[in-house]
């Protein structure tokens, strides 16, 4: 176990709860509020950082024999006791998934980190002084998990087919810690910047054999489950689900008003935008439960979500939230929390191969993970962070060199720097740009190959991605095909940075655990299976996920078992751009 540091930058030992004493209940306690200042000078080294970023006796007496019964019955009471504290400690739990995320990541952002700040070489991120092991990610179908596999073996403990969310083989149900968690008394909340319905959230509030059915998994996140509510907190994204068909900005296939369910039946408090978010008072104005739905699908990527912040609260500011909504709810009760929170689109920029994307979706991660360290740092009531990723995805490698190009053992982080948007940004303007050239042409016909090409150039690659140096096959693919215009973007930006991917879908790499350290942490160093970062979620808690998963095999009895799927990412275009870049020369 590693020894107790003050310092938050170091693996910490979680303290027991102030005020628990053996033969009295354990007293619950304030939280001090000092973790808001730390949170708030966490804010303020943010900001410094984005400007940076951007730019064994004879036999006794029989009185002694009494005093001596006397002895042993009060060290056998204080023994009890101690063990009834043990068990009725307050504890809070908090997970944290980083999707998509692999050891090359970390290794990129640390050195673009270091880049654009100054930073010496020996200075890196809060989730490097927080490594605790490494993960295995098979899925029971295959070398290579999703992520409904992946979180499914987080929140039950077991291994399962790649579109399972928290289902096993056989479209069997099984219990989650989340779930198991509630019925313990615990607050539970998720937190995340994709759909709240993707497969990470959805494998530990809902059951279903296949993750695209996400109509159905709003449904249930909100209490139509038949294990009722289990959640108390959601933010994220992924508001067209929750909407019914008739409704602008849906994406139901019917006319299921889930947010008027939510409300109507399960008194959930809806916000639906920023000035909902900031109504919240960063969780001091928090009634529960809390649905908090601020984007129509995915919360933009930070690189341009910083420029929309506005618009879009950040995955750093949804925590600091979440932390005070549930400790304020949890203050006065014998039980404590269980909350996820997922750092969504790592992921994202890894599937579109983007780099300058996926070094600020890390480190706005990494910020994250630090005021989790705060808040459990000046917490009263033990608690402990584990984080880990379900798979690793684009294949990243820090360095990059073409067939038959002398060796450059390099990679260039200055061009990541001078990014000021994602490539699925500028590919979303590209679109909107083509459709008001043809909005407001009087005989409906495309502009120019020259004026678009130039368009592009100077408003896309030189304003948005900092590249001066474009080439007219780049330039010429990008006007032509419009529609490949995301991957176009990212191999540009990638070339020119020396970084490399093999793949736009997921990898088998091992992947990293960290941990604020704390009982039974112990357990996950070295090279675990991911189900034993499920397993030790419900045993720090002492929830029974078998019990869950019982009751919910009862009740689900006669229904449909469903169908194992196979499910695979929607690509944005159905050619390989592998052609357009051969086209292009690169």
């Amino acid at each position: 176990m590693p020894r107790y540091c003050a310092s938050p930058s170091a693996p910490r030992k979680a303290r027991p709860r102030k005020g628990a004493s053996c033969g009295s209940p354990c007293s619950n306690t304030r939280m001090r509020s000092s973790w808001l200042v730390n949170s708030e000078d966490s804010d303020r080294r943010a900001e410094e950082e984005d400007a940076a970023l951007h730019g064994a006796p004879a036999a006794p007496s029989a009185a002694r024999r009494t005093t001596g019964l006397r002895e042993i019955f009060l060290f056998t009471w204080a023994l009890l006791a101690t063990a009834a504290v043990i068990v009725l400690a307050v504890r809070n739990l908090i997970f944290m998934v980083s999707d998509g995320m692999g050891p090359a990541s970390l290794s990129l952002t640390r050195s673009f980190r270091q880049h654009v700040s100054s930073l010496p070489i020996d200075d890196v991120l809060t989730l490097d002084r927080h490594f605790w092991g490494t993960s295995r990610t098979r899925s029971t179908n295959s070398l290579v998990t999703d992520s409904a596999a992946g979180a499914t073996a987080f929140a039950c403990g077991r291994k399962s087919y790649n579109g399972a969310i928290g289902m096993l083989p056989g479209a069997r149900p099984c219990g989650t810690v989340l779930e198991a968690a509630k019925r313990a008394g615990l607050a539970t909340g998720l937190v995340v910047t994709t759909d709240v319905t993707d497969a990470t959230p959805a494998c530990f509030a809902a059951h279903v054999d296949y993750r695209l059915r996400q109509d159905e998994i709003a449904l249930q996140e909100v209490g139509e489950g038949v294990l009722g509510r289990s959640v108390d907190l959601i933010l994220g994204g992924g508001r067209c689900h929750f909407l019914a068909n008739h409704t602008r900005g849906s994406c139901r296939a019917d006319d299921v008003d889930v947010v008027g369910i939510a409300r109507e039946k399960h008194g959930w408090v809806y916000k639906s935008d920023r000035k909902g978010f900031d109504e919240l008072a960063m969780g001091r104005n928090v009634s529960l439960p809390l649905l908090g739905l601020f984007a129509a699908s995915d919360v933009p990527f930070e690189i341009d979500r910083q420029n929309m912040a506005d618009v879009y609260p950040s995955l750093s500011e949804m925590t600091a939230t979440a932390l005070t909504a549930l400790h304020e709810a949890t203050k006065d009760s014998d039980q404590g929390f269980f909350l996820m929170i997922e750092g969504s689109r790592i992921d994202h920029a890894g599937h579109i191969n983007d780099p300058a994307a996926q070094v600020r979706e890390v480190l706005e991660y990494d910020r994250t993970f630090q005021i989790v360290l705060d808040f459990l740092e000046q917490s009263q009531t033990e608690g402990v962070l584990v984080a880990t990723s379900d798979h690793e995805t684009g294949g990243l490698a820090t360095a990059w060199q073409a067939p038959n190009e002398l060796p450059v053992y390099d990679w260039y982080p200055a061009v990541l720097a001078k990014a000021n948007a994602s490539a699925e940004y500028c590919s979303l303007l590209l679109q909107q740009h083509l459709a008001s050239i043809s909005s407001s042409s009087s005989d409906g016909s495309p502009p120019s190959k020259k004026s678009l090409i130039d368009w592009i150039n100077q408003e896309l690659v030189v304003r948005r991605l900092g590249i001066t140096d474009a080439r007219d096959a780049e330039l010429a693919a990008l006007a032509a095909k419009p529609e490949a215009a995301t991957h176009i973007f990212s191999r540009m930006v990638s070339v020119r940075a020396h970084v490399g991917w093999s793949t736009h879908g997921h990898s088998a790499i091992d992947v990293n655990i960290y941990s604020s350290g704390g009982p039974g942490t112990e357990r996950l160093r070295g090279n675990v299976e991911n189900t034993e970062v499920g397993k030790f979620l419900s045993e720090y808690l002492g929830v029974d996920v078998g019990e869950i998963t019982k009751e919910l095999e009862e009740k689900l009895k006669g229904r449909p078992a469903g169908r194992e799927v196979e499910v695979q990412r929607e690509v944005e275009t159905r050619v390989h751009p592998e052609e357009w870049f051969r086209e292009m020369g690169i």
